[in-house]
């Protein structure tokens, strides 16, 4: 890949992110292989000089997976301006994919002295809080549909705002098949769902970013989210208002579309 065309594109994107607008769609060559789209996301977030308060597993549905004919889910960075309180507003635009139903996790910061891999047995024990969470997905591009995970993990990982519900002191709990549900404020819209659609549930993927971090040698140097995955898939938005998600055992978060 020419190193000269992939930095062009970069900077299209980085300027598309932070001034809040939309560029052309990007030439599928950077979308349609996975590692290119992967080399693309890192350049893209080593030109963004804003805090990273943590990062997501995007594609962790098995069935889009399967569909997309991909092995993995991928990590994205995720900035501090792009994380929201509970119950507080997003303003959609016309390349908004969705609405997700998700389980986040706080991780303490002593994750990144730890020297071993990461196992199931050692993972649990940097987990802080644990609380619901809506992400609202888009592009920064004037598209929307999803063809290739590269779609997604090139454009900073299609993340747009992520709303979290009150977090709770983390317990262990059997994540492997707990309901959820999102709803609109009139109940026109309901999707149910289950953590057992997040790449087998929440924790298996939440060990899978953790290992991701290592193996690219980030170290925050502090606390940190990780966002496991949409229980309840890609969800459209069919109409403004509130909506609200419910995730059995940890509660409830809500966020008004605008």
């Amino acid at each position: 890949m020419n190193h000269l065309n992939i930095n062009i594109i970069a900077n299209k994107l980085v300027k598309a992110f932070l001034n809040n607008r939309f560029i052309s769609p990007i030439p599928t060559k950077y979308t349609r292989n996975i590692l290119n789209a992967e080399k693309l996301r890192k350049l893209c977030e080593q030109k963004i000089n804003r805090p990273v308060i943590g990062f997501k597993a995007g594609g962790t549905g098995i069935a889009l997976l399967k569909k997309l004919k991909e092995k993995e889910p991928f990590i994205a960075a995720i900035y501090k301006n792009n994380l929201l309180k509970n119950n507080k507003n997003v303003k959609i635009n016309k390349y908004t994919l969705g609405i997700e139903l998700e389980v986040c996790f706080l991780i303490k910061k002593s994750f990144f002295k730890l020297k071993k891999p990461v196992t199931k047995k050692n993972f649990k024990k940097f987990i802080s809080h644990m609380a619901p969470c809506i992400e609202v997905i888009g592009y920064r591009q004037k598209k929307n549909k999803i063809k290739y995970l590269g779609d997604l993990s090139s454009d900073f990982g299609a993340n747009f705002k992520f709303v979290i519900g009150k977090s709770i002191k983390f317990k262990n709990i059997n994540f492997d098949n707990l309901k959820t549900v999102i709803f609109n404020t009139n109940e026109t819209q309901r999707v149910e769902g289950n953590t057992n659609t997040v790449y087998i549930n929440p924790l298996n993927s939440l060990r899978f970013v953790l290992n991701k971090i290592k193996k690219e040698n980030i170290n925050l140097k502090k606390n940190f989210y990780i966002f496991t995955g949409s229980t309840v898939g890609v969800v459209p938005i069919l109409g403004k208002g509130i909506y609200t998600g419910k995730v059995q055992a940890l509660g409830n978060v809500s966020t008004k579309i605008i």
